[in-house]
């Protein structure tokens, strides 16, 4: 089968799995191709999936058209809808993908455990199944030296952009390689209140299988929020040289059914309690420690915030009052967020126009 093209990235249409001849071991002529390259140096892409039939043969194309992409895992977590089948549809007949159904929803870090334990490839990297790759993204990343784990720019497109995105049009930037901190990952994960989300946690880096297994280092199953930024955090905390890189090799599409923009209550309050657990990490300095109990004092806001507005809507206002005054101290900031959402509601300004954005400004 061809490569694909930009217009295939773009606009894919769903492709049947094509038949191949097998050698004497049982694989594949075309899985013999990637074999050396799965061994030594290629990419394991794992996409995680839930009900994304509308979008994962166009995630699932633009993994398969990066050369540099030894296996490509879809995680399909219990869908309802045609998600599998739509996955293997996309396949390019070269022997590299691979759809995992689970029999029942296990959240977003489950599958990516799952994936890198299915898979053998020494990179990692994360594809969400509503985004996708960027033609040549892989090979600047694989050029840089010195990394355990590796980011580049992400582009932010408005789902009804996508179709008209011409890559040459998005910001390659030219500067230098720069390495995290723990405390700036930290402290790029507070989100500013009226604002489009930028955290740094969107960041879908390439990670060395290899300093994973070296730190005992999994995502976080407990979080269904949140979980990216946990692992990467540990990463850091554990001495890991993670770099970002100015060039734009992944584009985030912003949908207003994202899994992303959906935070129960209880998965804030798990990822409040990550932060604790991560200020057991050995080794981290103050700039550190001050940062992740800024951002877990803001998660654990929000997630008061959220049982007080869940418990309001499921027992009314009284009840959700006399929940919120059994700890007097926590009244005021609670209030001051009601009060805001209220402002906003009767506030809410002239919208603005829709445009891609980037993570790194």
């Amino acid at each position: 089968m061809p490569p694909a093209t930009d217009e295939d990235l773009f606009n894919p249409k769903p492709r049947r799995c094509e038949c191949r001849s097998s050698d004497a071991s049982g694989e594949t002529t075309s899985q013999n191709r990637w074999s050396a390259m799965t061994l030594h140096s290629g990419i394991c892409v794992i996409i995680p999936a839930w009900n994304a039939e509308a979008t994962i043969v166009r995630a699932v194309t633009s993994a398969l058209a990066q050369p540099q992409v030894a296996e490509v895992l879809v995680v399909d977590d219990a869908s309802t809808d045609g998600t599998a089948q739509s996955a293997t549809d996309a396949d390019d007949g070269s022997g590299r993908l691979r759809v995992l159904c689970q029999p029942r929803n296990i959240g977003p870090a489950a599958a990516r455990n799952v994936a890198i334990d299915a898979s053998t490839a020494p990179l990692l990297a994360i594809l969400d199944s509503d985004d996708f790759l960027l033609p040549g993204r892989f090979a600047p990343l694989l050029a840089t030296p010195g990394w355990d784990a590796i980011a580049d720019n992400l582009a932010f497109v408005p789902e009804d952009q996508v179709a008209a995105l011409a890559p040459a049009t998005l910001d390659h930037g030219t500067a230098s390689p720069r390495r995290l901190s723990l405390a700036e990952f930290v402290l790029g994960n507070i989100s500013v209140a009226g604002q489009p989300r930028a955290e740094l946690g969107f960041v879908k880096p390439v990670i060395r299988r290899s300093f994973l297994a070296a730190h005992g280092l999994r995502y976080d199953e407990s979080l269904r929020l949140g979980e990216d930024y946990a692992l990467y955090a540990r990463i850091l905390a554990r001495g890991g040289a993670f770099l970002t890189v100015a060039r734009c090799g992944y584009v985030a599409v912003e949908r207003a059914s994202s899994l992303s923009g959906c935070h129960r209550g209880v998965d804030l309050a798990n990822l409040a309690a990550s932060d604790l657990a991560l200020l057991g990490e050995d080794g981290l300095d103050d700039s550190a420690r001050r940062a992740i109990r800024r951002h877990r004092d803001q998660t654990a806001a929000k997630a008061r915030h959220r049982r007080f507005l869940d418990m309001r809507r499921a027992q009314g206002l009284p009840a959700a009052l006399a929940q919120a005054l059994l700890r007097p101290h926590q009244v005021p900031p609670l209030a001051f967020a009601i009060a805001r959402d209220k402002w906003r509601d009767r506030h809410p300004g002239a919208p603005k126009p829709a445009q891609v954005r980037y993570l790194f400004a």
